[in-house]
């Protein structure tokens, strides 16, 4: 059976951007079970309260995207009994290492260079596409998943909103979760709560003056333009959404109808 856990968002100390994403509305009238998928940052930093809440959910799997760089920087997941961890790798390290190293590190004019005039944003648009496009052998080994026997779940990243957000608007697509819904819970990203802390080198006083954080605003923003460019990219490569389920991650009807039976009341 799996954990109810109230309506009432917990207060983890440690874990930003943890929320249980149960009650979302599907076509069919259907909802997304609460207590059965959940999405959030890095556990790296979780405190013992955090971790004895975790436990309390049941989780079967925790889907950590992050790569080796990420997990380096920020440290392993705490470890929770009882528990199957799945790294999935969505970024490559090596893949804007030096633009992230810049992030941390750059003086203001560095920043500017690699970030105004619309180049931060056009990159988090950029990312999420190519993440659509090119990471399907991982979003299929998600879903199936799901659908076979891997929740209670929770999915995270980072910062737990571009690969986890992106993972999990897929798993809500295959659940039928209304576009609008999608959009709608991505963007609770932006809460202050929930929100990554960003780390710059320097001082205070220069690392994290206001035009700085006005420059990096658009790389640790949910922003609606980013998802909707992962949507776009799933109807130019392979038309619609039910194509996309078939084809790019090869799942069958019977595999998404028990997903749908696992995760939707």
């Amino acid at each position: 059976m799996t954990q109810q856990v109230p309506s009432t968002e917990p207060e983890l100390a440690g874990v930003r951007n943890f929320r249980d994403v149960g009650g979302l509305p599907a076509v069919d009238g259907r909802r997304v079970r609460h207590g059965v998928l959940f999405r959030s940052g890095h556990l790296a930093h979780a405190t013992e309260e955090d971790a004895a809440f975790l436990a309390s959910l049941e989780l079967h799997t925790v889907f950590d995207f992050r790569n080796a760089a990420d997990q380096k920087l920020e440290g392993p997941d705490v470890e929770l009994p009882g528990v199957r961890n799945v790294n999935l790798p969505l970024s490559d390290p090596a893949d804007g290492a030096e633009f992230w190293k810049m992030v941390r590190d750059g003086d203001l004019d560095q920043l500017r260079a690699i970030l105004d005039d619309g180049k931060a944003a056009a990159r988090m648009t950029a990312s999420y596409r190519k993440i659509v496009k090119e990471r399907t052998a991982e979003h299929s080994r998600v879903l199936h998943a799901l659908a076979d026997d891997s929740v209670p779940a929770l999915m995270h990243c980072a910062a737990g909103k571009d690969r986890a957000g992106i993972s999990i608007a897929v798993t809500l697509l295959a659940l039928g979760v209304e576009r609008e819904a999608i959009v709608a819970d991505y963007l609770e990203s932006n809460a202050k709560h929930r929100r990554y802390r960003v780390r710059r080198s320097g001082s205070a006083d220069t690392a994290y003056t206001p035009e700085v954080m006005d420059l990096l605003s658009p790389l640790f923003d949910a922003r609606a333009e980013y998802l909707e460019a992962a949507f776009a990219s799933i109807e130019e490569t392979w038309g619609d959404v039910e194509a996309y389920l078939a084809q790019g991650l090869a799942l069958a009807p019977e595999s998404r109808e028990r997903l749908r039976e696992r995760l939707l009341d």
